[in-house]
């Protein structure tokens, strides 16, 4: 029933051992992949008052009541549980299933999985130019027994941010046709200047019928705590904490850190932001010096979709981790012609590592 998910077989212990680390997308810095007691960035930081909940504190950095908030293990969980709550898995829901899902084209592979091991049909729409978030490509798209439509804010792979007016748009299209848009918002707080939103980026949260899903591990960098979760209306979460019951639940040592990375948040978010400027502008200034790579750097991102121009791009992957260098192949996400080039760590080490895939990439052309 369940197909294999090429891509995190595929990753599975390459950043451990990797010289060159440019495909973990999570704001790590200097930390290694070793699991901690209690993860760095939270060594020495003060606990919330007591009595303080993830479900609240995750509920007051949206602006929803916590009976909206479903805590999971991950986002990738958060996602899963959205989905089969979507396609009306649960037994007790009042409407029959609808059982097709019509997710972004490229895409993040779990997303496109999951749905078709749960039982779903599932459908493709493609990206408009520069990978922007085309709307009216979904409204044409969408069909009578459509019941979810899935995309990514930042988009993943390309890391192209949406603003809440497209997806308030999008809302409207997916809601006229009586389903129900996700959208996993795990990378919307990449950005370097703040925005008026949950962690400073935009967010689908209130809008008709909209699911979010997030986590503590790509913005904070804190994906040894598995914490992740789901906000929606109410009666979407009722049935979604019914659904999640199958599921893995997040072990209480997660949950208490958790409340400590939310109680801490401003402090750790000024560090991932750090971070991001200073590793987006080591990534502008390497794509100005190669003409032999095509694509483009999202504004505030630093992950990247981009295109060897003189090389197969599954042939410069496998040069490249044939000398310690870890970039992924685009066919992992549905575009064989690409690789997917993310920088997590420190500049320290982000530069060297860009530096070694240009050495790579003056060697095979």
């Amino acid at each position: 029933m369940f197909p294999r998910l090429d891509y995190l077989e595929w990753i599975s212990g390459r950043p451990e051992v990797a010289l060159y680390d440019l495909a973990s997308s999570d704001l790590r810095g200097d930390r290694d992949h070793e699991p901690e007691v209690v993860p760095t960035p939270l060594e020495g930081l003060d606990d919330p008052p007591r009595g303080a909940t993830l479900e609240t504190q995750i509920a007051g950095e949206y602006g929803v009541e916590p009976e909206q908030v479903l805590v999971t293990a991950g986002a990738t969980m958060a996602n899963v549980v959205a989905a089969a709550t979507a396609l009306g898995l649960d037994p007790d829901a009042d409407a029959p299933a609808k059982q097709r899902v019509l997710v972004e084209d490229p895409s993040y592979e779990p997303l496109v999985e999951t749905p078709a091991a749960l039982g779903a049909e599932v459908d493709r729409f493609a990206r408009g130019d520069d990978y922007r978030l085309a709307v009216e490509r979904a409204e044409q798209a969408i069909a009578d027994h459509t019941g979810l439509v899935t995309v990514t804010n930042r988009h993943n792979p390309s890391g192209v941010l949406s603003p809440r007016e497209t997806l308030a748009d999008l809302a409207d299209v997916v809601s006229d046709a009586d389903a129900r848009l996700l959208v996993d918002e795990v990378y919307a707080p990449y950005v370097t200047e703040p925005r008026d939103g949950p962690f400073g980026g935009p967010t689908a949260v209130g809008l008709e019928d909209a699911v979010v899903t997030s986590s503590l591990t790509k913005f904070f960098g804190l994906d040894d705590l598995r914490v992740g979760w789901l906000v929606a209306d109410r009666e979407f979460v009722e049935r979604a904490r019914s659904v999640s019951m199958h599921f893995l639940g997040v072990a209480d040592t997660s949950r208490a850190l958790g409340r400590r990375a939310f109680h801490n948040a401003d402090h750790l978010a000024e560090r991932s932001r750090t971070l991001l400027a200073e590793n987006t502008e080591l990534f502008e200034s390497f794509l100005a010096e190669r003409d032999d790579l095509t694509g483009f750097l999202a504004e505030g991102s630093t992950f990247a979709f981009l295109e060897p121009d003189n090389v197969d791009a599954d042939d410069l992957a496998a040069a490249a981790w044939d000398e310690g260098v870890l970039v992924v192949p685009g066919r992992f996400f549905g575009d064989p012609d690409r690789i997917r080039v993310s920088l997590g760590r420190n500049p320290s080490e982000v530069a060297p590592a860009l530096d070694a895939l240009g050495g790579v990439l003056d060697r095979v052309q």
